[in-house]
């Protein structure tokens, strides 16, 4: 598998990008003002993250996701710590993500990244999304916050 950034010009993979948030908008939103890296497996995109710079120093992982073949593979996991290698290498001293209250998987896997729970957004995914998400059987609703210091 090799992870890359996007090039100039190479459109992201949308389908893989609202696998981890639903909303177009949103997406369209964040994927222009951040960088874009995708894994592939030999011509295929398997998998994306999406890194935006938020203040001096700080970088935010916003979007992690893999194609739904590919899960449980440990396609997430090589993503996520490639995104804290990549924000080390440009000189960030923090990376922050946040996930919904009902994303159980992911909480797990951001923890076992090295990742630390530093806040909650109460009613984020209710307040900012005109459709219900339901994960594992739960309304998400708060955002977790998530911090590692690089």
């Amino acid at each position: 598998m090799l992870i890359r950034k996007l090039r100039a010009g190479e459109l992201p993979p949308m389908h893989l990008l609202l696998l981890a948030d639903p909303s177009p908008k949103i997406v369209k939103d964040y994927i222009s003002r951040g960088d874009c890296f995708i894994a592939e497996e030999g011509n295929q995109i398997i998998g994306i993250y999406v890194l935006l710079p938020t203040r001096p120093e700080t970088v935010e992982l916003v979007n992690v996701a893999v194609d739904e073949v590919h899960q449980g593979k440990g396609v997430g996991k090589q993503l996520v710590l490639d995104a804290v290698n990549t924000a080390k290498k440009n000189g960030y001293k923090t990376i922050e993500m946040g996930t919904g209250n009902s994303s159980i998987g992911q909480l797990a896997l951001y923890q076992k990244c090295g990742f630390r729970i530093t806040g909650v957004d109460l009613d984020f995914f209710t307040n900012h999304y005109a459709e219900e998400i339901i994960e594992n059987g739960i309304l998400c609703r708060d955002m977790i916050r998530l911090s590692q210091a690089l």
